[in-house]
């Protein structure tokens, strides 16, 4: 099972869209290790209603009421979040499914998101020795963003797939892709409705590049 690690340069930028779309295009299994603000109608809620997939939606190992950084939501809760409880549940689920090949794991938030006071998201990645997709979205600084979360991936010898872009870019993200040196995945313009046929159809879209990066 290779493992391969949504990120995004902030939060909002459609790391979940995105997820689904890899999961459709790679009849992939999801897992979003670490929810936070949502209890009812979670990201994994998304991504199975979705999907045309058969693959497997696995449970959050930490579920947080707070909208808020992870850290925080935990320590709302009175609990700490370890990275080594959630480095032994995905051992569970590469044991317990030997048949499937690719694991979407969606992050939360960015790369550098506190997950506890030591620990951040890219400290996962790391854990979980996996490959990485970089979703950024088109807002004023996201240039600033990307150009960070890269360098960032690049310091500590992340092996970055490449981008996803959604919405509607200013022409902007071939020079993303230059100036970083990752490739473009695939695009997912700004959709007005998404449905499993809107997710189906840009899965469609980038299934042939990311199984070349892959």
């Amino acid at each position: 099972m290779t493992p391969i690690f949504v990120t995004g340069i902030g939060t909002d930028v459609g790391k979940t869209i995105a997820s689904s779309v890899l999961v459709s295009a790679l009849d992939a299994d999801y897992w979003k290790p670490v929810q936070a603000g949502s209890l009812e109608n979670t990201d994994r809620d998304f991504v199975k209603e979705h999907v045309t997939t058969d693959g497997q939606c696995f449970y959050e190992v930490y579920n947080l009421k707070m909208p808020a950084s992870p850290h925080i939501a935990a320590r709302s809760e009175g609990i700490s979040i370890d990275l080594n409880k959630i480095v032994d549940y995905y051992q569970d689920i590469k044991k317990n499914s030997p048949l499937s090949k690719y694991l979407i794991i969606e992050g939360a938030g960015g790369i550098y998101v506190p997950l506890n006071d030591n620990e951040f998201v890219i400290g996962l990645i790391k854990r979980l020795n996996a490959k990485v997709v970089l979703v950024s979205r088109n807002y004023l600084g996201s240039i600033n963003h990307s150009l960070l979360t890269a360098a960032i991936c690049k310091a500590n010898k992340i092996d970055v797939l490449g981008w996803i872009f959604n919405g509607d870019y200013l022409e902007y993200e071939n020079e993303i892709a230059g100036w970083t040196g990752y490739p473009i995945i695939g695009k997912i313009a700004q959709l007005e409705k998404i449905t499993k046929k809107t997710i189906y159809y840009q899965s469609v879209l980038i299934k042939k590049r990311l199984l070349e990066l892959l």
